[in-house]
């Protein structure tokens, strides 16, 4: 089966990863915001076309979550590593997923996967992740001061993570615990 479009685009997002750290760390956070930009609209343009033209794919269906938090968990990281982000706040971002592919991994070994559907407020954890960045990225490359805005999104960063793994840990124990002892 030939490679769709949009697995295409989403590689693309991916290659796109190390590219933005590199730019992060080099302190060109022109640069690094332009990149994230071009990222973001490379996910609309993929699942757009993946949708529209019925070119979605199972490989698509893994990459372009992989390419998601790919790129947020670099930028946060990076970020961190700057100073530029609380590290608090990069620790919960980064656990959170430690945690789902985790919990996805244990469901696999005990020959029980789990069918993971995103949650309405993971979806919102992910914009507000995506605009906490990009506002970072922003106000670094062009010199400006985000406040209060940063932290309304760092608010609600932090809850939407809170609560999304919590939800996700929940309907992961309620699922394990279908398993029958040996």
């Amino acid at each position: 089966m030939p490679t769709s479009i949009p697995n295409i685009i989403t590689l693309g997002r991916i290659i796109l990863v190390p590219v933005i750290v590199w730019a992060i760390v080099s302190s060109q956070m022109e640069i690094a915001f332009a990149l994230f930009v071009t990222a973001g609209i490379s996910d609309a343009v993929d699942g757009f076309l993946a949708k529209r033209f019925q070119m979605t794919s199972e490989l698509g269906a893994l990459l372009d979550p992989l390419a998601d938090k790919a790129l947020l968990v670099s930028i946060y990281v990076a970020l961190g590593v700057l100073g530029e982000v609380p590290r608090w706040l990069v620790i919960l971002v980064v656990s959170r997923d430690i945690m789902i592919v985790s919990a996805v991994i244990v469901s696999w070994l005990f020959d029980k996967p789990v069918e993971m559907k995103p949650l309405m407020v993971s979806k919102l954890n992910t914009v507000a992740q995506v605009a906490f960045a990009a506002l970072v990225l922003a106000s670094l490359g062009f010199g400006f001061r985000p406040y209060p805005y940063d932290l309304i999104l760092m608010a609600l960063v932090t809850i939407f993570t809170l609560v999304s793994v919590s939800l996700y840990l929940v309907e992961w124990v309620r699922h394990m615990g279908t398993i029958e002892a040996r």
